[in-house]
């Protein structure tokens, strides 16, 4: 820039030094965070030979951890209330479909525990989620 008594023509120049550096701290600061936005619940399924389900809707997922910890989607619920809080979340679903996912070191027991608690939740229809044989968990 030039200073002086105005009667020249004025130099402007863009600073791009403090946009480069802000640039690279929100850079920076999205690849520590990535690999911690872990959607879902980790769940070691079974496999089982079956077609694959072709849906588009937005989908309620009961899991059940290795840890016999429940959740809807992502949120924990204690086995207890989970019937009044499943019937007050599917008030607002056309389709009562719920799809259970459970890990394979749950006893058998536990599962369908949650199963009948499904149930009297006033659930449709209950699918349940597995893994192709030719598929790993990982």
């Amino acid at each position: 820039m030039q200073f002086g008594s105005g009667n020249g023509p004025f130099m402007s120049e863009i600073n791009v030094t403090p946009f480069v550096d802000v640039m690279l701290v929100l850079l920076i600061i999205f690849m520590v965070t990535a690999p911690m936005m872990v959607q879902g619940v980790d769940v070691d399924l079974p496999k089982a030979t079956s077609k694959a389900l072709k849906g588009s809707e937005e989908r309620l997922v009961i899991s059940i951890d290795d840890d016999l910890n429940v959740f809807i989607n992502e949120q924990v619920v204690s086995v207890e209330f989970m019937t009044q809080k499943l019937a007050a979340i599917l008030e607002n679903f056309d389709q009562k479909n719920v799809y259970l996912k459970a890990d394979k070191r749950v006893p058998y027991g536990v599962v369908v525990n949650v199963m009948s608690k499904i149930k009297k939740a006033g659930v449709e229809s209950l699918g349940m989620i597995t893994l192709p044989e030719n598929e790993d968990a990982s």
